[in-house]
């Protein structure tokens, strides 16, 4: 078993995060629009996610917005130095549904819904 060691020195330092729960979104397809944005500066991440067709861009668009806005208020950070450090998409709670089928049988439907969880730092 590796023994776990904190990485003193580290270039990346967490300023603010900002998570969004329960949203009525696969996970599968959130994560597409989350890894478009990680390890980018925040300027052109916003631009990106603001020209993106997708529905959880506009999500991760807000939730990137909320992480800036607790950097500046929490951290008092410059905005102009602040990257995307970490970014990812959780499973959430899934709701059970039955749709009927032919010969009474019943076919499951799975609404699967993620959590959005995006960390600001400076590089």
């Amino acid at each position: 078993m590796a023994k776990k060691t904190k990485n003193q020195g580290s270039k990346n330092s967490e300023v603010a995060t900002a998570t969004l729960r329960h949203i009525r979104m696969s996970p599968r397809k959130a994560r597409l629009v989350v890894d478009l944005i990680r390890g980018k500066q925040v300027e052109p991440a916003l631009a990106i996610l603001k020209f993106s067709p997708k529905k959880g861009a506009k999500l991760a668009h807000k939730l990137l917005e909320s992480a800036i806005a607790n950097a500046r208020e929490q951290q008092r950070a410059d905005v102009d130095t602040l990257w995307v450090t970490k970014s990812w998409v959780d499973e959430g709670r899934t709701l059970k549904r039955y749709m009927p089928a032919a010969h009474g049988r019943a076919n499951p439907i799975r609404k699967r819904s993620s959590h959005m969880t995006i960390v600001v730092g400076e590089k």
